[in-house]
Formats: C-alpha cells, structure tokens, sequence
C-alpha cells in the first residue's frame, strides 16, 4: 500500500520490498526478514497520542500523514524513519527523550520504533517498505 491509499487506524505489518540491498549490507537473507508488527496512526488524535505514555513498542508504529515528530515527554529513545509517499526511506535517526525533529519537506509518511530495531531490520535510507494493513 502507498500513494493514494487512505489510511485507517490500526494494525498491520511491514516488511522491506528490497532485501537484496538488505543481503548486502546485513549478511543476511529474505527469509530471515520477517515481517514486523505494526500499529498504523492515521487520525489526528492517534497521531497526537503517538507513543506518549508508553513503555516500549514491540514493532513499529506508522505516524501518517507527517512530517515530522518529537520526543517530548516520552520515556525511551526511538528510531524515526521519514518514509515519501511511494514508502521509500529518506533519512533514519535516533532521537533520546525530550527532543524535536526537523520536518522533512518530502515525507509523507514516520515510522518509529524503539532505537536500535531498524538497524536490526536494515532500514535504512534509500529502501522501500511494504505494509499490509489489517
């Protein structure tokens, strides 16, 4: 899903549309990229929410439409991915608590995680994701 697709709240996975750039860098293989969990925040007040309050997050969670997010009042570090709108990663960071980030002009689209798991799944700036929506 991408592009034009209206996104509802709620879950889902994704996964990485080009593991062979993923095999070179990680040593790994397709199979061994499963698909990762995923809550999808499509409303303004889930995007608002966010992951303020929270503890962890087992997989990711896909902010959109946004440009950009902040760490303000949340309790652990995250991994931003700033995906456009064909799901293509333009720039990954960490950001500790307590933090704003920079807007991407051509982002559609954040995907954040606990820091440390998308270096785990090789995203990283220049790859496209896949998400099924459930």
């Amino acid at each position: 899903m991408g592009g034009t697709v209206r996104w509802r709240d709620g879950g889902g996975t994704f996964r990485l549309t080009a593991p062979e750039e993923v095999d070179a860098v990680n040593g790994t293989n397709r199979e061994l990229l499963p698909p990762v969990p995923l809550e999808i925040a499509a409303s303004y007040r889930a995007r608002t929410r966010g992951l303020l309050g929270r503890d962890g997050l087992t997989g990711a969670l896909l902010l959109t439409p946004a440009t950009s997010v902040h760490t303000v009042r949340m309790r652990f570090a995250i991994d931003v991915a700033y995906l456009d709108r064909r799901l293509r990663v333009l720039a990954v960071r960490t950001m500790p608590p307590g933090r704003l980030g920079r807007p991407r002009l051509r982002a559609r689209h954040v995907l954040e995680a606990e820091a440390g798991a998308m270096e785990r799944w090789g995203l990283r700036r220049g790859v496209r994701v896949e998400i099924d929506a459930d």
